[in-house]
């Protein structure tokens, strides 16, 4: 699937709980340093003619404020949890700016999710101002959105299958702990890849930092970039020193131009 030039924004980089955490008083929370404040993990995709944004998370009102995003042509969601879905009403703006419905792509486990969670937008008799939406079922096969390819990598959360998503050549994967082999080929080849970090301990549904940089090095992927980070990892700067070359700590507002 041939791809436009691509602009990929971290919107928020942390875990569900992001960084600081509430009423925490860790050297994490407690740190000064901008890259140390992340909020839901999310990404906005952009090629010269389309807007995506990669799940809307509990702070997607303000991460649209802070990166200042004028146009969304579409959501794309990678799985019903709370801190991937949770921002989904403050589509209204663009309903209203626009003048048109979302087009929201997810597979059925998560339409259902967004169902139930905002059962009022979907009701028979809507209220006046409830979110307009267009739900797109999406299944493994590739898809585009405008000019934008989209090739779904179904990865495993536990026993929870999430979608993680090929654009062209970058990789988003968030909230996975497993990659089956016909996943990975999808992977292959990609010139980024992003990947959920949680800590340095072994976790019993998310990727540690060890096994990130493993797979990233499996998969021969040149750059490597690590999202979905909770304050057990340590600070930003202590952390990207100990990485090997290629491999980096995402942060809140990085800019990648693909």
């Amino acid at each position: 699937m041939s791809s436009p030039p691509l602009t990929i924004t971290f919107l928020g980089t942390g875990t569900s709980s992001g960084v600081p955490m509430i009423a925490c008083g860790c050297y994490v929370c407690t740190s000064s340093d901008k890259k140390d404040k992340r909020l839901r993990s999310s990404i906005l995709v952009q090629s010269p003619k389309t807007t995506i944004v990669v799940d809307t998370t509990p702070d997607f009102r303000y991460q649209m404020l802070r990166a200042q995003v004028k146009k969304l042509d579409a959501v794309l969601f990678t799985h019903p949890h709370k801190d991937h879905i949770a921002g989904l009403d403050d589509i209204r703006a663009f309903n209203y700016l626009q003048q048109q419905s979302m087009q929201v792509y997810a597979n059925q486990m998560t339409i259902d999710g967004l169902m139930r969670e905002f059962a009022y937008a979907f009701a028979d008799k809507k209220y006046p101002g409830i979110p307009e939406i267009d739900l797109n079922t999406i299944t493994e096969e590739p898809f585009y959105i405008g000019d934008i390819p989209v090739t779904p990598i179904m990865v495993w959360h536990l026993k929870m299958p999430v979608y993680g998503f090929r654009f062209g050549p970058f990789t988003y994967i968030t909230d996975a702990n497993r990659i089956e082999d016909g996943e990975k080929e999808k992977i292959a080849g990609s010139q980024v890849i992003v990947l959920n970090t949680l800590r340095k301990e072994p976790h019993i549904s998310h990727f540690s930092l060890s096994e990130a940089i493993e797979l990233a090095d499996e998969l021969a992927i040149p750059d490597a970039y690590f999202t979905h980070i909770s304050h057990q990892l340590g600070r930003h700067n202590e952390i990207e020193k100990e990485l090997p070359s290629g491999r980096h700590l995402a942060y809140d507002g990085l800019i990648l131009n693909l």
